[in-house]
């Protein structure tokens, strides 16, 4: 056996209701005043009633911090840790999407520490340990509860990436009731999102190890068997709670077994028109899978039936293409938009996607194919 090093969230609770939890789990860890993360949305549909109820019986105070944007800007990031620690707080609770996470993790660390987050950037770059940390999602698709990976927009549209252990929380809640209802769009793309973190993991030109690859494919059956079902019947809660199991374990996965090209080229398009990251993650992945064929076609012709079980039984490479072309059909078949001119995107835009694109190295490094600015350039042009 290879030696490998893995590591995951030190804690996970998958019960309905379960966010009730999170003020015990923290008032048994000694805290006593709670930065709550969230978005405005979140708040308005009452997502994070049970949350915030179950935090004040435990006995403990509550800040609410719920100006979270999409693509978490580094300006709303400092700001929010200014006036956290001006209310004193010891601890750090999330309920919300893959940016509320983020968002958290990165508050938790920086009111730790004195270091800037420009010195956080990149790979174990953080010194320090955070504060306490409670992470529920509100989607299937980031499984940022379980990885030690906080992304920001710096500047106007550039995505960095901060990823160190110490952003891996102490407890992660799977509440299925909290995805009961997402629009079909919302849960189709952060579902194809989770479905890239199995697949980038599986195919990892780094540090891939057994118990990634383990998971990365039971996420994919998990994830392949319930997505339509929960798009198309959003009440039905044993899909939603495979989809927030499928989606955890692909974050497992991928927290050890990083990510690729798929995300390299998708982000971008969240920093120059506001994609959403899954969405971005969807468009260009049918033709990132196709340009890796040549390294990485018996990897897909392994994975392709958990996800799509009607290409069991053909040859390797029908099974590998099938993959391509299944997925070229699900976007549309889920309601979502497939091609990049749908979002704004024009040929006069490629040069500047692709150069953005190739400045993920953190990323592009673990791709099964070398990626070129060519390549880049050719793949968003078939996206069109």
């Amino acid at each position: 056996m290879d030696s490998f090093r893995f590591q995951t969230t030190g804690s996970v609770l998958a019960e309905i209701d379960g966010t009730a939890k999170i003020g015990a789990f923290l008032a048994d860890r000694g805290c006593r005043k709670v930065a709550f993360v969230t978005d405005a949305i979140i708040l308005e549909h009452g997502l994070a009633e049970a949350a915030l109820d179950g935090i004040r019986k435990a006995g403990l105070e509550v800040w609410i911090f719920s100006d979270v944007q999409p693509d978490p800007p580094e300006a709303m990031v400092l700001a929010a840790v200014e006036s956290a620690r001006a209310e004193g707080v010891d601890c750090v609770a999330s309920v919300g999407g893959g940016s509320s996470l983020d968002t958290a993790k990165l508050i938790a660390v920086l009111l730790n520490t004195d270091q800037p987050i420009s010195e956080m950037y990149g790979v174990n770059q953080v010194r320090g340990e955070r504060l306490p940390l409670v992470l529920a999602p509100t989607t299937a698709g980031t499984g940022s509860e379980v990885t030690p990976i906080s992304i920001v927009t710096t500047g106007m549209n550039e995505k960095k990436g901060v990823v160190a252990p110490q952003l891996l929380p102490d407890f992660a809640v799977l509440d299925a009731e909290l995805t009961v209802g997402l629009p079909a769009p919302v849960t189709a793309a952060t579902g194809i999102d989770a479905m890239v973190h199995a697949i980038e993991a599986f195919t990892s030109k780094r540090l891939k190890n057994v118990v990634s690859d383990c998971l990365a494919k039971q996420a994919l059956e998990l994830l392949g068997a319930n997505i339509e079902k929960a798009c198309f019947t959003p009440e039905d809660r044993t899909a939603r709670s495979n989809m927030l199991l499928g989606s955890m374990l692909a974050g497992m996965a991928f927290a050890n077994a990083p990510v690729a090209a798929v995300h390299a080229l998708a982000y971008p398009l969240g920093g120059h028109f506001h994609v959403p990251h899954g969405l971005s993650n969807a468009l260009v992945l049918p033709y990132v899978l196709e340009y890796n064929l040549p390294e990485a076609a018996s990897a897909y012709a392994e994975l392709a039936p958990l996800i799509f079980p009607d290409l069991a039984g053909k040859p390797e490479m029908a099974r590998a293409e099938g993959m391509i072309d299944s997925f070229l059909a699900l976007g549309p078949k889920l309601g979502m938009p497939s091609r990049l001119s749908e979002v704004g995107v024009n040929h006069n835009h490629i040069p500047m996607l692709a150069e953005d694109a190739m400045k993920q190295e953190r990323l592009l490094i673990n791709n099964p194919r070398e990626m070129t600015f060519e390549a880049a350039r050719d793949i968003y042009t078939k996206a069109l």
